[in-house]
């Protein structure tokens, strides 16, 4: 149902964009790096994080980690990630393949500064062996993303 709901999204909203499906996993930065060829901060990994009442995505560079200081002084409280049992119900996606893309709820998308160092980076697409290339900004484009500066590298 994830892959679906992401390949229906590009299909859409970009039907230029292909989903990439691998035979094997991608469901970690480095497994992804690897499967497509690219340095793992290319890898564009999506957070899913509770603010208040609110699910909240978090799209970042691979080797990226939130800085608690920068996530506090935007959010106005500290960083809460998604339990692994939350996620698949509140984004559509499993751990793993988590995206910005076909999302089963609507939830505010954000984009980290750090993603445009990139010309192209690599985003899950709903299942642990799917992907898509696109430009950071195409992808903020798409998501109708804010972009924000709470990661470190």
């Amino acid at each position: 149902m994830s892959l679906t709901s992401v390949k229906e999204f590009f299909s859409e909203h970009a039907p230029d964009i292909d989903v990439i499906e691998l035979p094997q996993s991608t469901a970690t930065v480095a497994l992804a790096a690897e499967g497509h060829g690219v340095e793992p901060a290319q890898i564009a990994k999506t957070l899913a994080l509770r603010v208040g009442d609110e699910v909240i995505l978090i799209v970042t560079r691979g080797d990226a980690r939130l800085d608690n200081r920068k996530y506090k002084a935007r959010f106005g409280t500290k960083a809460r990630m998604l339990g692994f049992g939350e996620v698949e119900g509140e984004t559509g996606h499993p751990v793993g393949g988590v995206c910005p893309f076909g999302l089963v709820k609507p939830h505010t998308v954000y984009c980290d500064e750090s993603l445009k160092a990139f010309d192209v980076v690599v985003p899950a697409a709903g299942a642990v062996n799917a992907a898509v290339h696109i430009s950071p900004q195409r992808m903020a484009e798409l998501t109708g993303a804010e972009w924000i500066d709470v990661s470190k590298t």
